[in-house]
């Protein structure tokens, strides 16, 4: 159903729902010594839950917001109106969404991967946030701000529960020695047997989401103390604080793919070293060393003559790629060529174009020291050498698979037909998205807030449940077909665009929160909800950043919190009174 049908759909349901009409309600409970009810009583403490008022009420009034969009006091006129102005915040998120991999396809990471985009994603959350608390007088913010820290805490969750244990389930493979087999998926849902493989970058991402909850702690801990003075000063200092990591994860963002292929290069040329010893080894017949651990000066000596196959007294680069042959660069993405130049570079001192008997043995014997510092002296038995460098092979192999592969995408596009064009829609659907977040935003709190009233139900939990699903539905989709390719490339990047989100909810959003609550002097009273959030990204955060490789069965641990989420936050603060 296109846009237009739908709110012609929802100005129809709405009057429909919004009609007045009479009715007799009955309210509160019955007196306890009156044996038959006459259908109204006295008694005025109503249930602090799912007591529904009358649908139409004729006597209570709301205001409309901008002075014409539609309001009403009934509770299924508001549910509406949540479903319809949420639908609105979907659209918005998903045209910020789609310009935003636009614009990533001209002008590529960096600026705008690593810091326009992230912000963007996160545009749709800190503007309900924003409204939130701008909204009528002091007492009228306070509020509603609760609807922003319940769309705060309940994305949070969201996305790390629900999401997370999705993505796990559908991007599952074959684990083979504890790492998935990309594209196989022969075992069903055994939950030891199959599962997802990231790289090390996602750890990294998990453990910066982990630390991105700093600010919640400084600004809970007057309430933690139970200290009353100096309140407004620590909301300040959290807000400095959430600001300084958002822009230091921000010039992270940006240089992370120049770290990424600086990393990368080096792995890959300690896996290149790596293989080659392993060939010399074998060609040595594993006398590569003495008795006492130090390089066989000899030994080096007469593989150098044995791969001098002109007899010239120097290596050619001819001869180097001829000795090359059988060595499996295929895992690291390098043909012969640039093999051999690689050897020239670290052997050829005197830059002669060849390599002499002193440079290679000189070339060889820093490699072998490099191999012990990595790999360890481990004595093989029998052999009269040190099995350390079947152990360095094996150290680097799963270094430079831990970093993921060099190219950024599973397609290669040589060039991006139309720049122009492609340009001009994803700034014209970034601006339409932002538009309706910024105009929609408002009347959606206000629906939330009085739905909340209309059912006695805290709008806390509203905000919590109905308004994530709103703003991350975009993101929860792309994220779950992204992980449904079945590769170890994918999964990576779907995982370290859920902690990327929640990191920019921790610091973003929540600088937004902050600095409403420093600029319009509010109250901070969000003890449950910041407990939540700690709990969540804590445990999710620590369960991601020391383990690249997740079974099935993991995903019950994200299942499980979502609902033990909501019922702490109900226990807590509408049972003990923590507030």
């Amino acid at each position: 159903m296109t846009s237009k049908y739908f709110l012609l759909l929802f100005l129809f349901l709405f009057c429909f729902f919004s009609f007045p009409s009479h009715a007799r309600f009955i309210t509160g409970r019955p007196s306890p010594t009156v044996l038959v009810s006459d259908g109204i009583s006295t008694v005025k403490n109503n249930p602090p839950y799912l007591l529904l008022k009358p649908l139409v009420s004729v006597e209570e009034s709301c205001e409309q917001t901008y002075g014409f969009l539609p309001c009403t006091t009934t509770v299924l006129g508001n549910l509406f109106l949540i479903i319809g102005y949420g639908y609105l915040m979907f659209l918005a998120a998903t045209y910020l969404s789609n310009g935003s991999e636009l614009l990533l396809q001209i002008l590529g990471p960096g600026v705008v991967g690593g810091l326009l985009l992230p912000i963007l994603g996160a545009l749709p959350d800190a503007m309900l946030i924003l409204v939130s608390g701008l909204s009528g007088t002091t007492e009228t913010a306070q509020s509603q701000v609760s609807v922003g820290m319940g769309l705060l805490a309940g994305s949070t969750v969201m996305l790390l529960t629900v999401i997370w244990g999705t993505c796990v389930i559908v991007g599952r493979c074959n684990l083979h020695d504890s790492v998935a087999v990309d594209g196989t998926i022969t075992k069903g849902f055994s939950l030891t047997e199959t599962g997802v493989s990231t790289d090390i970058w996602t750890c990294y991402a998990a453990r910066i989401m982990a630390v991105s909850v700093i600010p919640f702690i400084i600004v809970q801990l007057p309430q933690v103390l139970n200290s009353t003075s100096g309140r407004h000063l620590v909301v300040l200092i959290a807000l400095i604080v959430s600001v300084s990591m958002l822009v230091s994860y921000c010039l992270y963002q940006v240089i992370q793919p120049w770290i990424q292929r600086r990393r990368l290069a080096f792995a890959k040329h300690k896996h290149f070293i790596s293989q080659i010893l392993v060939h010399l080894k074998k060609q040595a017949l594993g006398k590569l060393l003495t008795d006492d651990g130090e390089p066989n000066t000899e030994i080096i000596k007469k593989l150098f003559e044995t791969i001098d196959e002109n007899r010239d007294g120097s290596l050619s680069h001819s001869e180097l790629k001829a000795f090359m042959i059988g060595i499996r660069f295929e895992e690291i993405n390098f043909d012969k060529d640039d093999a051999v130049i690689k050897v020239m570079a670290d052997f050829d001192t005197s830059h002669d174009s060849v390599v002499q008997p002193e440079e290679f043995v000189k070339g060889i014997t820093k490699w072998i020291n490099e191999a012990k510092r990595t790999g360890g002296a481990y004595l093989e038995p029998n052999s009269g050498t040190f099995k350390f460098i079947d152990r360095f092979y094996q150290q680097t192999k799963r270094e430079h698979d831990l970093l993921g592969p060099e190219e950024q995408s599973d397609e290669v596009v040589d060039r991006v037909e139309n720049p122009g064009w492609i340009s001009f829609k994803a700034v014209l659907m970034l601006l339409l998205g932002t538009i309706i977040a910024a105009a929609f935003a408002d009347p959606l709190v206000d629906a939330v807030d009085n739905f909340s009233d209309a059912t006695s139900i805290p709008s806390f939990f509203v905000s919590f449940i109905a308004l994530p699903l709103a703003t991350n539905s975009s993101e929860a989709v792309s994220a779950i077909i992204f992980a449904s390719r079945k590769k170890q490339r994918t999964a990576s990047l779907t995982f370290s665009e859920l902690y990327g989100a929640v990191t920019m909810n921790n610091v973003l959003c929540l600088s937004v929160f902050l600095a409403l609550i420093y600029i319009r002097g509010l109250t901070w009273d969000f003890s449950s909800e910041v407990l939540v959030v700690l709990i969540v990204c804590i445990v999710m955060g620590a369960f991601a950043s020391f383990r690249t490789t997740f079974p099935l069965w993991t995903c019950s641990v994200a299942y499980i919190l979502y609902p033990f989420s909501l019922a702490l936050v109900y226990v807590l603060d509408y049972i003990f009174g923590w507030s």
